[in-house]
């Protein structure tokens, strides 16, 4: 299979999807070659995904520390507590107004109350400063996101494929891909497997993820 690479320098997201509007056609089409995923995307139709608007990057990090290690429905249920006791507004500075205790009563561990102190602290200081992510590449944008406390490479690859809408990432780590990876090619992989396989995917590796997850649902 011919694989066709992606510059992977800084750019604007937005600008990229402007001057490549045929992107995920293009990516659908190259899928819909792979005898695992074709199935998928016939079945799905065309990728969804797109990139967020930078006012919602800070309330999307809050959101993915809640979902970690959480099924969907119960990080849902966290969140929706959280932003109605922030008055509807998931911002630092309420955030770093309210007393650790007020957080704690809507369902966030100690910890995951640190972790969006620590993130409010840094974005509020513009010691991360969210609204330059988009210019940066995958691997700068992952350095900058771990800096923040409670932010791991599987938070960080969330936020490049759900916010930045990235083409080729794909989370190893995340269990629900691991699951569908494995009813999906009906092979048992490690991780390092699983990555080194997902190389045949290359350049649409989050695209690729997109349509493994979605053969998850009934």
């Amino acid at each position: 299979m011919t694989k066709t690479r992606l510059k992977t320098g800084p750019f604007s997201t937005r600008s990229f999807f402007l001057k490549n509007k045929t992107m995920w056609k293009d990516a659908d089409k190259f899928l819909a070659k792979d005898k695992y995923l074709r199935i998928l995307v016939k079945k799905h139709g065309p990728c969804t995904l797109k990139p967020i608007s930078k006012r919602k990057y800070f309330e999307d990090l809050v959101d993915a520390i809640i979902q970690q290690q959480l099924s969907l429905a119960a990080a849902a249920t966290i969140f929706k507590r959280v932003k109605v006791a922030l008055g509807g507004e998931v911002v630092p500075d309420k955030i770093l107004r309210k007393r650790d205790e007020t957080l704690r009563k809507c369902g966030l561990s100690y910890s995951k109350v640190s972790f969006l102190k620590d993130l409010s602290i840094r974005v509020k200081e513009k010691e991360l400063k969210l609204a330059q992510l988009p210019k940066l590449s995958d691997e700068k944008v992952m350095d900058e996101l771990i800096k923040v406390k409670g932010i791991g490479r599987w938070t960080a690859e969330m936020f490049l494929m759900f916010a930045l809408a990235r083409p080729d990432i794909f989370p190893v780590d995340d269990m629900g891909l691991q699951n569908a990876f494995k009813k999906l090619t009906n092979k048992n992989m490690k991780p390092e497997r699983m990555e080194k396989f997902a190389l045949r995917w290359e350049p649409y590796r989050t695209i690729a993820s997109w349509y493994i997850w979605r053969s998850l649902e009934n």
